[in-house]
């Protein structure tokens, strides 16, 4: 089991430091519980704009430019991420660099000045951002079946939000309010992960971490909304398809062992290249160059995700397929050799990510905020391993039988209703 010390900060906020035998790196992180799913109708898309301004500069690392080039001088590499769930800022650096990290991340995160200048620049890059995100389908297709799963729930709204938000909505009072309310260290945590040696557990690095402000802990968020099937088509003159469909798995999103049982059963669906759908799809009908299936598993709801990128003429025929493989895996059930395949690959594909310290970091920040569960890394495996075929059996029989569609490519709705 991995070495793991955990300290509550002064300002509420907890510390885990993960020990990571073998590494000459050291990853800092921190999140919030401050993603897209916690905005308001009109502030959706700020999350991720507040993102972006934070790397403008703090207290001590006044400019972009400062906070750059001091992660160079450090070798370090630094980025963030907004999702639905989370907010998250993160450096990993040499490891005898610990400390000189830490001061980086904790002062252009934790004491941001969200300069009103560099916040105007900012908007139309964003805006850019939205615009080249929308010229791409399969980018496109991505929100479009969030917004048939679930509608006008903010899970529903794209994470970038609309370009008039970054244009014209959004002032500098309405980011710094967003961020008093959602950047509560109650609901955040901080990380340091692998070679602690120049880290240690003395009192430094928690000093560094408590120049985030203390604050009361945010309200609930509007819980998921109950399934509700939807077809939505972007029709587009052009030769190639990107599909969408979305089940809703009898799946306890808070139960760890119902999660990783789902995992497997998304593996053996389609997440290998020894799965049903790419094995059917894609090598003896060949009728795609891509198809997937990926279980999406929020606080309070988990999703099952079947995606496809194909040739127009063949979306339909795909489509109808697909849909027949979760069908007859849900009255059928898979093969005893299916799961054990599927089991292998799946806790093999996490223990060789796991041989980086951002990604246990990244996963750490999950369990941590978003289900408030075990960190440990080797548990995280471990539950993969402990699977059963009994568990995998259950997850199958209990996906739905309706779902939801989305698709972006010369098509109309009418195409994808049940036959």
């Amino acid at each position: 089991m991995a070495k793991i010390d955990t300290t509550l900060l002064r300002n509420g906020l907890p510390l885990h430091r993960i020990a990571v035998d073998g590494t000459r790196a050291v990853t800092l992180l921190v999140a919030f519980d401050a993603g897209a799913r916690t905005e308001r109708p009109e502030e959706n898309g700020m999350a991720h704009f507040l993102e972006h301004l934070v790397f403008k500069g703090g207290e001590k690392y006044k400019t972009y430019r400062d906070v750059n080039e001091a992660a160079e001088r450090n070798g370090a590499v630094l980025n963030a991420y907004t999702s639905h769930d989370l907010v998250a800022f993160h450096i990993t650096a040499r490891s005898t660099k610990g400390i000189e990290a830490a001061d980086l991340l904790t002062d252009f995160v934790g004491r941001s000045t969200l300069d009103r200048f560099e916040l105007d620049k900012e908007r139309g890059v964003v805006v850019q951002e939205i615009a080249r995100y929308n010229d791409q389908p399969s980018a496109l297709a991505e929100h479009l079946i969030d917004q048939a799963v679930f509608g006008e729930h903010p899970l529903g709204r794209p994470v970038l939000g609309p370009p008039e938000h970054l244009s014209e909505t959004f002032t500098r009072e309405g980011i710094v309010t967003f961020r008093e309310r959602q950047w509560s260290p109650a609901r955040g945590a901080a990380f340091v992960v692998g070679n602690l040696g120049s880290v240690g557990a003395g009192s430094e690095l928690e000093e560094l971490f408590e120049r985030f402000q203390q604050a009361p802990e945010p309200g609930s968020y509007d819980p998921a909304p109950s399934h509700s099937p939807r077809v939505l088509v972007t029709e587009r003159d052009s030769n190639q398809s990107h599909l969408r469909m979305s089940y809703r798995p009898s799946v306890d999103p808070t139960d760890p062992a119902q999660r990783a049982a789902l995992t497997i059963y998304s593996t053996l669906l389609g997440g290998s290249m020894g799965s049903r759908l790419f094995d059917e799809i894609r090598e003896q009908r060949g009728l795609c160059y891509s198809v997937s299936s990926y279980p999406h598993v929020y606080a309070d709801v988990s999703v099952l995700q079947l995606s496809s990128g194909l040739e127009s003429g063949k979306c339909v025929e795909a489509f109808r397929r697909m849909g027949e493989i979760v069908a007859e895996l849900r009255d059928r059930g898979p093969t005893e050799a299916e799961v054990e395949r599927a089991r292998a690959y799946a806790a093999g594909a996490r223990a060789i990510a796991f041989e980086n310290t951002n990604a246990i970091a990244r996963t750490a920040a999950s369990q941590a905020i978003v289900y408030r569960q075990d960190i440990d890394p080797d548990a995280a495996i471990a539950q993969l391993d402990a699977v059963t075929f009994d568990q995998v059996r259950e997850v199958a029989a209990g996906i739905s039988t309706d779902y939801s569609v989305a698709c972006v490519g010369p098509h109309t709705a009418a195409e994808f209703e049940p036959a």
